[in-house]
């Protein structure tokens, strides 16, 4: 079936953005993909526990039930390691799912397959 990758660079400034982002996650999650959501940036901070909180807008569903359906349904985090220590963030503050790793290690989960990806 391939593989999904989506980047994602932008925190809780534009939740709208990061909503969207994580509506695409899930639906390749959920339709059995594998499915890797590259953080950088601001939105490393979505890795670190209680941050990935509240509701977009008016009918958007809540980030913590997003956040929750895309590990359930086994998408992982793969957080921009030099990102996450330019913000002064703690490896063990990492939510279930997610690692520090950068382009390399991306490069290494797509391998060979083919790979649909989106950015936001």
């Amino acid at each position: 079936m391939g593989k999904a990758v989506i980047s994602l660079c932008t925190g809780l400034e534009d939740p709208e953005r990061v909503t969207v982002a994580f509506l695409v996650a899930v639906g390749a999650a959920e339709k059995g993909r594998s499915t890797l959501m590259f953080l950088t940036k601001e939105a490393v901070r979505l890795a670190t526990g209680s941050v990935a909180t509240g509701v977009a807008c008016a009918g958007c569903p809540p980030l913590p039930e997003l956040t929750a359906r895309f590990v359930a349904a086994g998408g992982t985090y793969l957080v921009c390691p030099i990102c996450f220590d330019a913000k002064g963030l703690a490896a063990d503050s990492l939510v279930a799912g997610a690692s520090l790793g950068g382009t390399v290690p991306m490069w290494q989960w797509i391998g060979d397959d083919a790979a649909v990806t989106f950015s936001y």
